[in-house]
């Protein structure tokens, strides 16, 4: 069992930067991906950006160029910095870690952190 916690959220206008961090509770080296999601209210929760074990990242059509993602395995921390940050971001930020072992396949979420992006 892995345990997600993310930090950093909070409200920035646009035009912004947040750094958000993501911080497990074993070691992230043993995770297949990781990544970040997000769900705007009323809306389905999407994929914003993954990163696999080899540091192979894929990203969201409508983050691309503004979006990073990474991860530091010594620290067990995922980040997604984010910046030019639109309305349109604010969502419920979630972190998210895959992991195949013996056959079967693994998913675990944090809780979320909220991102409010003021016009």
């Amino acid at each position: 069992q892995v345990q997600l916690v993310e930090f950093g959220g909070g409200l920035v206008q646009a035009g912004g930067s947040l750094r958000l961090s993501c911080l497990a509770s074993r070691s992230i080296f043993r995770l297949n991906a990781m990544g970040w999601y997000r769900q705007a209210a009323g809306k389905q929760r999407e994929l914003v950006a993954t990163i696999s074990s080899g540091g192979s990242s894929n990203y969201a059509d409508s983050v691309k160029g503004r979006f990073t993602i990474s991860r530091d395995n010594a620290k067990n921390t995922v980040y997604l910095q984010m910046n030019s940050l639109k309305p349109e971001d604010t969502a419920v930020y979630y972190c998210y870690g895959g992991r195949d072992y013996g056959g079967d396949h693994y998913d675990y979420w944090g809780q979320g952190t909220q991102v409010t992006v003021s016009s």
